[in-house]
């Protein structure tokens, strides 16, 4: 019996590959089974060619790649604080000269011009002084006879050993063997009022 058959030929010519390849592709994409029928350079009869699709391996569909991790952002270097230098506040005051030391002057001790030994009293009554002062009981001074008016003389009780310094104001006293005639409270410095009168020791201080 002569008849069409088909059979299964293998296809060796490089247009029979690529068109096997071809077919492949279209096959493994769209899922069909089909016959195609391929013209070769050298034989122009249609060759029938049954394909059975074989399970092909399916690649897995490329998965989308994952978010990569956002670089942290590195962190900005902080610029250190800038030390500033405060000014000390007596600094910033106008500077006033250190005070000097206080120097305490020392009043030389008086020296001793005259001394000797009188007979001295003491009078309360006021009036006006040889030297036209208002007399004043209470204040240190003393009548003489001749010495300047302001002289120092310094009057001590030899029996006590207290002394006064009395000032020079008045004339006086007028009694013999009296020398010196003391305001109230010179002589009660040096001895009580209710003796009256009694002998001392002068220095008279230059």
């Amino acid at each position: 019996m002569t008849g069409r058959h088909s059979r299964t030929r293998r296809i060796s010519s490089p247009a029979g590959i690529a068109a096997t390849a071809a077919l492949g592709v279209a096959l493994a994409v769209g899922g069909a089974v089909g016959a195609v029928h391929l013209t070769s350079g050298t034989d122009s009869r249609p060759v029938a060619i049954e394909l059975t699709p074989s399970a092909l391996p399916t690649s897995p569909a490329p998965s989308s790649p994952a978010a990569s991790p956002s670089p942290s952002s590195t962190p900005s270097a902080t610029a250190s604080p800038t030390s500033t230098r405060t000014q000390a506040a007596s600094r910033g005051k106008a500077r006033t000269a250190a005070p000097k030391p206080t120097v305490k002057k020392t009043t030389p001790a008086p020296s001793v011009v005259q001394s000797g030994s009188c007979g001295a009293s003491f009078y309360s009554d006021g009036q006006l002084t040889a030297n036209g002062e208002n007399f004043n009981p209470d204040a240190l001074t003393a009548a003489h006879k001749t010495l300047a008016f302001g002289t120092k003389v310094r009057v001590t009780n030899p029996e006590s050993g207290k002394s006064v310094v009395v000032r020079i104001n008045d004339r006086g006293p007028f009694v013999d063997g009296r020398c010196l005639d003391l305001s109230r409270a010179a002589f009660a410095d040096i001895a009580s009022l209710d003796v009256g009168a009694m002998t001392v020791r002068y220095e008279v201080l230059g």
